[in-house]
């Protein structure tokens, strides 16, 4: 469970602590550590849900669930539509949260270009609002080189609500692409998952290319930047070779369908 202030009397405190270990039940208002490797972001009420991975504290703060990418709405872009199931993912997270308090979590980078605030969100039970979202199938895994803490646990949790076919799981809009598909998909965030079949390094820039063809078929990308990020993680390029992967990320066109890779979360190893 995460921090939070504790101002419990002594004897109100040992009174609670010997109710909760009678009934084998976390004591309210105990003082547990926050997931390794976070820093305390505090508590704070929760005012308003903008959508599925975003909300407004009571101290007015605008937060970002940090992690995860939640179905798009308009919010106000003309001629946007909105994504499929994404006023129940609004309904999801507003559910979890709406008029409760949270308990912030920073595991990396803390604010976007927005200004809004990058936090793992845990209510006053210890419960986890990504991974609550995830496992509904509300969300897909959405990192970044610099806020990668608790991926794993995220990706486990996108895995079987995947499996399930859970929330999005069930729309094609949000389905696993083979290589051959990605060209149809440029300009969106999309999974694909197939076999690397060529590894090549120009300039200190790795390609994961999927085909024959490294002008018109899919490609993953590494910057050399990005590339010291994997082998700092002892994952060298020719890793990937003739593995089935699924690599997410924003689809781009550059010599046939491309994601840019920035740190390894974003590759997932299929067939070892």
């Amino acid at each position: 469970m995460p921090n939070r202030s504790c101002q419990f009397t002594l004897a109100a405190r040992r009174a609670v602590l010997a109710l909760a270990l009678a009934l084998a039940i976390p004591a309210a208002g105990s003082c547990a550590p926050l997931p390794a490797g976070f820093s305390d972001g505090g508590a704070a009420g929760v005012a308003g849900i903008v959508d599925g991975d975003t909300l407004v504290l009571d101290d007015g703060r605008q937060v970002r669930l940090v992690g995860i990418q939640a179905p798009k709405l308009p919010l106000g872009r003309a001629g946007f539509k909105a994504w499929p199931l994404a006023r129940e993912a609004k309904q999801a997270l507003s559910a979890l949260t709406l008029s409760k308090s949270l308990t912030l979590a920073y595991g990396g980078r803390r604010l976007d270009r927005h200004g809004r605030t990058l936090a793992q969100l845990f209510d006053a039970e210890g419960g986890w609002i990504q991974g609550q979202l995830l496992s509904r199938g509300m969300a897909r895994v959405y990192s970044f080189a610099d806020n990668r803490a608790l991926v794993p646990e995220m990706l486990a949790r996108e895995s079987a609500a995947r499996a399930a076919r859970r929330g999005i799981w069930a729309d094609s809009f949000y389905g696993v692409r083979t290589p051959e598909q990605a060209a149809r998909h440029i300009g969106g965030f999309e999974l694909v998952e197939g076999r690397v079949r060529d590894v090549a390094v120009v300039r200190g820039r790795v390609y994961l290319n999927f085909g024959d063809d490294w002008r018109e078929d899919f490609t993953v990308t590494l910057s050399p930047k990005a590339r010291r990020s994997f082998e700092a993680e002892n994952i060298e390029p020719e890793f990937y070779r003739e593995r089935i992967v699924r690599v997410r990320g924003w689809l781009k066109s550059f010599n046939g369908p491309m994601i840019e890779a920035t740190h390894p979360e974003q590759i997932e190893v299929i067939d070892p």
